[in-house]
């Protein structure tokens, strides 16, 4: 079985993370008026990549999901960030 696409509701605003050729993608939802309703991706996650490397772009989506605090870091535990990691492993096949 294959998830294509997962969303997880953060403070703001929904992430979604899509499967991709080589892994997956997470983006939130974004409005202009030159270009109307757009995707903008927050990080890119591909299956070759170590899992430290995968950690550290968890970390920006869960700025995302949980907020930030005073410093601009994510307002969420280690294992909060791993909760993060394990969903988006799960859509990208890792």
């Amino acid at each position: 079985m294959k998830i294509k696409h997962i969303v997880i509701q953060g403070i703001e605003e929904d992430i979604t993370v899509r499967a991709t050729a080589d892994g997956a993608a997470a983006s939130v939802v974004r409005m202009s008026r030159a270009e109307g309703r757009f995707d903008k991706v927050i990080a890119e996650f591909r299956r070759d990549e170590s899992r430290e490397d995968r950690y550290a772009k968890a970390v920006e989506v869960a700025k995302h999901v949980y907020g930030r605090d005073r410093r601009g870091q994510a307002a969420a535990t280690n294992s909060m960030v791993h909760d993060v990691l394990n969903e988006i492993e799960r859509v990208a096949g890792c």
